[in-house]
This record gives structure tokens, C-alpha cells and sequence, in this order.
């Protein structure tokens, strides 16, 4: 039985389509639309809330978004186990809903930034990373103005020290050293600290990455290095998905 991805959708998403497109057409899954007004997430095996500017961005990034109808299902449906993967806007409303700790800031540049970034695999023990390696250095792009990861001293301390950061910005060769003297490395886009591009829920069911590895999935358009995070979710499901919930649980 295929993996049967749902999209949420909320009025100014932008990269949805994109998503559907990596799951459906090139990892050959089931995929459904979920509107932001469902509350039913049809039996779905993996949530993912795409990138772009949901209801504009207004107040805060993701702070709207956070109160929509397709979010406390999909919040119920992750702390029954189930699969979820914020990208960019998404890992936005994954903190303001409060399924991952810190913060998304404004960039330190205080610009929008639109690049290929390099990021270095940290975990691999991941239902999102089991077809990488660790020290894997994979080049996917970015396109954010409020990408800057920030949380407290002792948040960063858990998630370094449970192996929750996922993703680190760093250079080609792979190099991520943290900032010295308060100068943030060239290679970190966006002043995220300890150079985080990606982390998991304390649960390890639930991922937010400000890159966007559909837009990485195809060599035609620069780089595949980020299909081994939808084959991940794809191994990782059809391996345990008897012990899985399924999104009828939460609608």
C-alpha cells in the first residue's frame, strides 16, 4: 500500500504544489489536499505544512495559521504518533502551534533570501533522514525573510544534546563552525543559531526545515539531494505503519 501524503493548504501558500508534485508525480505516493478549514485529515500517513506566506504573514509568521481548523488535528494526529514535516512557512506554524520549540526571526540580514544553501545531515535515526548518511553534505535551496532560528540557552542545549537538530547550515566542504566573536559564518543565511536548519520533535515524529527539499528533488532543477527526505518518510512508513495512527484518528 503507497504512502498517502496530505498537503495542507492555506490561503497564501505557494510551494503546495510543489510538494504535491515530489510526492505524487516523482516518489509515485497517494497524495490528498488538505484545506485549512478541514478538520478531517482523510487517513493520511505523513501531514506536510508546505512553504509560502500563510494569510499573508500577518502579525507574525504562522501566528494566524496557527488557528485554523486543520491545525488542532493535525497537532492531535502528531501526539498520537503520527508524521509531520513543517517546510519553511510550515516549520513556522509547527512553533507557533507549539509542536516544536524556539522561534523563526527575521533574517539577521533583514533581507529575503533566495539561494542555494549546502546543510549538513546530523541525524540519520529519523523517520525524514534514514536514506542519508551522517555528515552527509546535501544542497538545497532557501527562500525566506524570517528563517533565523532563535530559542534560549537551555532549549539549544536539549536539542543539541538529544540529537534533535537535523539539519545545519555549512559550507560545501561540509564545516559548520558556530559563530566566533558574534560574526555569523558566511555560509549561515540567515543567523540561525548554533547554525540550525532543521529539527525534530522530542518525540521524533515531527520535523521543521526552513530549506525546502521538494524544491531539491529532481536533478532537472539543480539538485535531488532533498528526495531522501520524502523516500525516508516513505521507507520509514511502509516498515511501521500497522503501529502508526492514521489521520481518520484526529479528524
Amino acid at each position: 500500500m503507497a504512502t498517502k501524503f496530505g498537503i495542507v493548504v492555506f490561503p497564501g501558500s505557494n510551494c503546495d504544489h510543489d510538494a504535491y508534485h515530489v510526492t505524487r508525480h516523482v516518489l509515485g505516493a497517494d497524495v490528498t489536499w488538505l484545506w485549512h478549514s478541514d478538520t478531517d485529515l482523510k487517513g493520511v500517513d505523513c501531514v506536510v505544512l508546505p512553504g509560502g506566506f500563510a494569510y499573508g504573514d500577518y502579525l507574525r509568521c504562522g501566528a494566524i495559521a496557527r488557528f485554523s481548523p486543520i491545525v488542532p488535528a493535525v497537532v492531535d494526529f502528531a501526539r498520537a504518533g503520527g508524521l509531520v514535516i513543517g517546510i519553511c512557512n510550515g516549520f513556522q506554524v509547527l512553533t507557533e502551534c507549539g509542536l516544536l520549540p524556539g522561534a523563526l526571526l527575521k533574517n539577521n540580514c533583514l533581507e529575503f533570501r533566495c539561494q542555494w544553501v549546502h546543510l549538513r545531515v546530523e541525524n540519520i535515526r529519523t523517520p525524514f533522514t534514514n536514506r542519508y548518511e551522517v555528515g552527509d553534505v546535501v544542497r538545497i535551496p532557501i527562500a525566506h525573510g524570517e528563517g533565523n532560528f532563535f530559542a534560549d540557552p537551555a532549549t539549544l542545549d536539549e536539542l543539541e544534546r538529544n540529537h534533535r537538530v537535523v539539519f545545519r547550515y555549512c559550507d560545501e566542504n561540509g564545516d559548520s563552525p558556530f559563530d566566533v566573536d558574534g560574526v555569523i559564518p558566511s555560509f549561515n543565511p540567515n543567523g540561525s543559531a548554533n547554525n540550525i536548519a532543521g529539527i525534530l520533535s522530542a518525540e521524533g515524529n515531527v520535523l521543521g526545515m526552513m530549506p525546502h527539499p521538494e524544491r531539491a528533488s529532481e536533478s532537472e532543477v539543480g539538485s535531488a539531494d532533498g528526495l531522501g527526505v520524502f523516500v525516508s518518510i516513505s521507507d520509514h512508513l511502509a516498515l511501521t505503519r500497522t503501529e502508526l495512527p492514521t489521520g481518520s484518528m484526529s479528524g
